[in-house]
């Protein structure tokens, strides 16, 4: 059975979608892991049954709970590069003049730009 090797655009569409989840997913768990932090905070200053060493054994937990997940995501941020590379060079070897004309045709624009800018 021959496997469908992924093209350059389902490859880049699929690792935008992979970086938006683990980032939306890291956003929402530093949010939480900020808001247990605040609240324990306040407990500690409003009660005075909570020792300095509890709470701070409870912020350091989660700290290290946050510099898991940023972690985690440099890790999945890391492998989707890497699958998009990949992806990216079977796309120009596969079609190289295709790539050719596409990055001399982003090369004009972005010299159109500089010209532009340096006419004001």
């Amino acid at each position: 059975m021959e496997q469908k090797q992924p093209n350059g655009h389902d490859a880049i569409h699929d690792s935008q979608a992979a970086s938006t989840v683990a980032r939306d997913k890291l956003m929402s768990e530093l949010k939480n892991a900020i808001g247990e932090a605040e609240t324990w905070l306040k407990d500690a200053a409003a009660q005075d049954s909570i020792t300095d060493s509890e709470t701070r054994a409870r912020f350091n937990a989660t700290l290290n709970t946050a510099r898991n997940d940023l972690r985690q995501l440099e890790d999945s941020l890391l492998a989707g590069s890497r699958s998009l590379l990949q992806s990216c060079d079977g796309y120009v070897r596969e079609h190289p003049w295709k790539a050719v004309g596409l990055v001399a045709a982003a090369g004009f624009l972005f010299g159109m730009l500089v010209a532009n800018n340096k006419r004001y």
